[in-house]
């Protein structure tokens, strides 16, 4: 269910891009040498995390009952170039990823069978990015195709990316573009089911359609001192309620989830990073969102990763995020009857959370425990608390082969 991995990817994007530099250092090559033009083994990357929460709010019975989750996500991609005619790189980036969750609040869709279908689930998602690179400008372009698909939807999506780099290479500015067009199976709480039939064969599909866009400035305002500036509006249209979420008024009567079927978000970001010397980094972050839901949210964010040595580094984090609720939210029990719209999905309430924890990137020069392939191990972890009483524990391993 695609909702429910909602909070853990946000956890993740927390802890990828924090380790990111600001603007990723092109491969350098050298450029008077004959290039060989068959396809050559870039990368490989492994990536494993698991993750688990616990809390009391759970959408799925209004807003009450238990939110105890856990996923296994693994992801394994590998980038392969080829270099043709006047020195262009182009790269092929394959990634697959399958996540296996349980979750015991999706298990109350239908509380009367031993164990519902979406009690747990495992959701698989490849995609194949191409890109063009002309190493002399360091400027790009690329295409992305991917495929999603779990229980009760399936996603097909596609993007643009395109790079263009100043010449004195101080200044870069990114652009993407991004389409999901997803099929999403009706399912309803087991009350509200209708009809001779209550299982699988009562299932109806609905549409929901996502298009993003994301425009980035970085630029080198010193030797010690990068800034990153980012814009990202998105537009969805279609199915956005998740209907086997239950809701209950104030009369005492029960209705599944809705919500409009349009929505626009707006998140605007900077980031700085600030080289205090060969052995700290200072790593800022600062993100407004609002929606036309009527979210606003704002997140900060710090990580200094300090260096020990030649091959290893610790870097401790700390995040902090707070946003006003979607004006359709309220408790159990508390919606009226005359409401149109109406949820009670904490996601989306007034709340308040932290996320912190550690980095470990370990790089030696003759690669980890002695595997020259094996060029880097990166081991995090982190705590997550919401003022609404969830928590959540993540803990992700890294490793590169180069």
């Amino acid at each position: 269910m695609k909702k429910i991995y909602l909070h853990i990817v946000i956890l993740y994007l927390g802890i990828f891009t924090a380790h990111a530099q600001v603007r990723s250092q092109p491969v350098r090559t050298d450029t008077s040498n004959y290039q060989s033009r068959k396809l050559k083994l870039e990368e490989v990357n492994i990536v494993s995390s698991y993750y688990n929460q616990n809390g009391n709010n759970s959408a799925v019975t209004g807003g009450i009952g238990t939110e105890k989750l856990s996923d296994i996500a693994n992801t394994f991609d590998v980038q392969l170039s080829k270099y043709g005619k006047s020195k262009i790189k182009n790269t092929f980036l394959f990634e697959i990823g399958i996540d296996h969750y349980t979750s015991a609040s999706s298990d109350k869709i239908d509380p009367s069978t031993i164990s519902s279908a979406s009690s747990a689930d495992t959701r698989i998602y490849p995609s194949l990015n191409w890109t063009r690179l002309n190493e002399k400008t360091e400027n790009s372009y690329g295409f992305t195709g991917s495929f999603s698909t779990e229980f009760d939807y399936n996603s097909v999506g596609g993007g643009f990316n395109l790079t263009r780099v100043s010449k004195d290479k101080n200044t870069q500015f990114d652009f993407k573009l991004q389409a999901f067009l997803d099929t999403w199976t009706v399912i309803l709480p087991i009350e509200l089911r209708t009809g001779p039939s209550k299982g699988h064969d009562n299932y109806t599909t609905s549409p929901r359609n996502s298009f993003s866009s994301s425009f980035s400035l970085s630029q080198v305002i010193t030797d010690k001192l990068q800034a990153l500036l980012i814009i990202e509006p998105s537009y969805q249209k279609g199915l956005l309620a998740t209907k086997y979420q239950r809701n209950y008024f104030t009369d005492g009567s029960l209705r599944a989830e809705n919500l409009p079927n349009k929505r626009y978000k707006l998140p605007i970001a900077v980031r700085l990073n600030y080289f205090l010397n060969d052995n700290f980094i200072i790593r800022s972050f600062y993100r407004y969102y609002s929606d036309d839901w009527g979210i606003k949210a704002h997140t900060a964010e710090i990580e200094v990763p300090i260096k020990l040595n030649s091959f290893f580094s610790i870097s401790p984090f700390y995040r902090y995020s707070e946003q006003t609720g979607v004006k359709y939210f309220a408790a159990y029990g508390q919606h009226n009857i005359n409401e149109t719209y109406y949820t009670s999905d904490y996601d989306l309430s007034t709340l308040n959370s932290n996320f912190y924890g550690l980095g470990i990137h370990f790089s030696p020069p003759k690669g980890v425990f002695g595997l020259q392939r094996l060029n880097t191990l990166e081991l995090r972890y982190g705590h997550y608390t919401r003022s609404t009483n969830l928590t959540s524990n993540v803990v992700s391993l890294n490793l590169k082969f180069k």
